[in-house]
C-alpha cells in the first residue's frame, strides 16, 4: 500500500512539475495575434474555397491583416461589399474588383464533334486525360465528364445533356476558380464578366492547324486570321493557330463574331446576329489538277467572265479577296 502512495506521489509530482515547465515555455515563445484577424475572418464567407489565392478565409484574414495595401487583394464569393468592410476594419481603401466569371471555352457539341470512341473507365475527365485524348478526335475540347460539376461548390455549374458541355449560371457563380482547377484540358477560363454581363470570346482551345482543327469539330478556330483582320481596336491575335480574345481592348463591336466562318467567336448575352457562312478548309494536300492554297471556286468565277486571258490574273485576285 506504502509503494501505491509513493508511486501516485511521485507521477502527481512529475506532471506538475511538466505542466510549470510547458507554461514556462509557452509564455516565453508564445506569439502574439493580431485580434484584427479573427475580426477579418469573421467578415469573409468562409467558403474556403481558395479563390482569393490562399489556402482558406483564415490565410486570407492573415494576408490582410499584415499588407499595408488592400490592392491585389480580393475575395472572388464576397465580392467588393466584402472587401469594404475589411478596408473598414483595417482602416485601408479596398479598389473595387472587376466582375468575373468562369467561362467554357469550348463549343463542341455532339453534332459538332461526334464521338469516335466510348470510354469504359470512371467517368472523370481526369482520368480520361490522362490515359488518352478523350472520346472524340479533339484532344483539346472538352471531356464532359463533370470534375467542374463537381468541384464547384455553389452549384454554378451543370452538365447539358443535349450538347455534352458544362454551362456555367452566371447568377451562382463566384468566379472562385474550383472548375478551372478541376479541368485537366484547361477548357475553363476566369474572364471579366464585362459591362451589363456582355463579352465577345472565342469558345474553342484547339490548337491544330485549320484542316486538323476543322475534321475534329465544325465549330473549332481554324486561325485563319479573319476576325484579327476586322478587328479596329486590336483587341484579338492570332497564335498557335488560335484567336483570343483580350477583355480589355475589346469594344464590343462584334464584327470578328460576323467575320468568323466556323461560329468560334460568341457574343455572350448579347443579341444573336447573323454570322458568317463557314468556309471551306483548304487542305494541305491539294486537289487533283489544283494548286495548294488555290480555290477551285475562284477559277469557277473567272471562267464565267467575258475578260481576256490576259486579265485573268487581275481578277482571280479580285475573286479571292471576296
Amino acid at each position: 500500500m506504502k509503494i501505491i502512495l509513493i508511486s501516485l506521489l511521485v507521477l502527481g509530482l512529475t506532471g506538475l512539475l511538466a505542466a510549470v515547465l510547458l507554461y514556462l515555455v509557452a509564455q516565453k515563445f508564445k506569439v502574439e495575434e493580431d485580434p484584427r484577424i479573427d475580426e477579418v475572418q469573421e467578415v469573409l464567407p468562409g467558403a474556403n474555397c481558395g479563390g482569393c489565392g490562399f489556402a482558406g478565409c483564415r490565410a486570407m484574414a492573415e494576408a490582410c491583416v499584415k499588407a499595408t495595401s488592400l490592392d491585389g487583394l480580393s475575395c472572388p464569393v464576397g465580392g467588393n461589399a466584402t472587401m469594404t468592410k475589411v478596408g473598414e476594419i483595417l482602416g485601408m481603401a479596398a479598389a473595387a474588383a472587376e466582375p468575373k466569371v468562369a467561362v467554357v471555352r469550348c463549343n463542341g457539341t455532339c453534332e459538332a464533334r461526334p464521338k469516335t470512341s466510348v470510354f469504359g473507365g470512371t467517368r472523370s475527365c481526369a482520368i480520361m486525360s490522362s490515359m488518352y485524348i478523350g472520346e472524340t478526335n479533339c484532344g483539346f475540347g472538352c471531356l464532359g465528364c463533370g470534375d467542374c460539376v463537381a468541384a464547384c461548390q455553389f452549384g454554378a455549374i451543370k452538365m447539358n445533356p443535349a450538347t455534352g458541355l458544362p454551362e456555367v449560371d452566371e447568377e451562382k457563380c463566384t468566379a472562385c476558380g474550383a472548375c478551372a482547377k478541376a479541368c485537366p484540358k484547361n477548357v475553363i477560363e476566369i474572364r471579366k464578366k464585362g459591362d451589363d454581363a456582355m463579352r465577345l470570346v472565342v469558345l474553342c482551345v484547339n490548337k491544330d492547324k485549320g484542316a486538323a482543327a476543322r475534321k475534329a469539330c465544325q465549330n473549332a478556330c481554324i486561325g485563319c486570321g479573319k476576325c484579327q483582320t476586322v478587328c479596329g481596336s486590336e483587341a484579338i491575335t492570332v497564335a498557335g493557330n488560335l484567336a483570343y480574345i483580350d477583355a480589355d481592348k475589346c469594344t464590343l463591336c462584334r464584327e470578328c463574331e460576323k467575320a468568323c466562318p466556323t461560329g468560334a467567336i460568341h457574343g455572350m448575352n448579347m443579341p444573336i446576329i447573323e454570322k458568317a457562312k463557314a468556309a471551306a478548309v483548304v487542305e494541305d494536300a491539294p486537289a487533283e489538277g489544283g494548286k495548294k492554297g488555290f480555290d477551285p471556286r475562284c477559277a469557277a468565277i473567272i471562267k464565267s467572265l467575258p475578260t481576256p486571258k490576259a486579265a485573268y490574273p487581275n481578277m482571280l485576285k479580285m475573286a479571292q479577296k471576296k
